[in-house]
């Protein structure tokens, strides 16, 4: 029994002093530059060989550049992940330039594997968090160029560019691939379609609404 007792305290031992995985997994060399090319299935992407890594596998160019706002919501993400900078891989990092027309929206979205940093360069924004259920608990604020705002790990998130001129923020996340779900398309725009009465009930809303939104989709 006694033995039993002291096996029990030193496995709860060693889980409370595990580091919590909070990211992606560390790396255990000084780089694994993606090999796009490679037909191995790994969690991530195959290393290149390192005699083959040039300086371009850690650079990218032209995330100064406004892009086309010019669509249904108003905004524009330029992601920067591990498909544009190969050297990315396994360093658990990425970042994206968001743009927004005047009043464009960057709909609620998760982001599944990454904890979100944003910081506004230019205009204001309006911008919040929900938490999960049972509370959704909603967590706004109004941001101006200089500010900061970070939106947890696979909660639910948007930015709103509130005033009549363009907007540009600036987003870190803690993963070399976040993955992003927009939360309208996925619903609304799956393929193929969740079930109309799935959507009315849940909505609790009649066929013929989700149709319509359907068809935005």
């Amino acid at each position: 029994m006694a033995a039993s007792y002291i096996l029990l305290l030193s496995a709860l031992l060693a889980l409370a002093a595990s580091p919590a995985m909070a990211g992606d997994p560390s790396a255990l060399q000084d780089f694994c530059v993606a090999d796009n090319t490679s037909d191995v299935f790994v969690n991530g992407l195959a290393c290149k060989d390192p005699k083959l890594v040039k300086v371009e596998d850690f650079f990218f160019s032209g995330l100064d550049k406004p892009r086309n706002t010019t669509n249904k919501v108003g905004s524009n993400v330029t992601l920067v992940n591990v498909n544009r900078i190969p050297g990315l891989n396994t360093l658990g990092i990425s970042m994206a330039r968001v743009d927004f027309a005047p009043y464009g929206l960057n709909p609620p979205h998760i982001h599944p594997r990454a904890t979100e940093i944003l910081t506004v360069l230019e205009g204001s924004l309006y911008v919040g968090f929900v938490t999960s259920n049972p509370d959704n608990k909603l967590f706004t604020k109004m941001l101006t160029k200089g500010d900061v705002f970070v939106f947890p790990q696979g909660l639910i998130h948007f930015q709103f560019n509130h005033g009549t001129k363009n907007a540009v923020a600036l987003a870190a996340l803690s993963s070399q691939n976040p993955g992003l779900i927009t939360i309208a398309n996925a619903v609304f725009g799956s393929k193929p379609a969740i079930s109309d009465d799935v959507l009315a009930k849940a909505f609790q809303v009649d066929e013929k609404t989700v149709h319509r939104i359907q068809a935005q989709f």
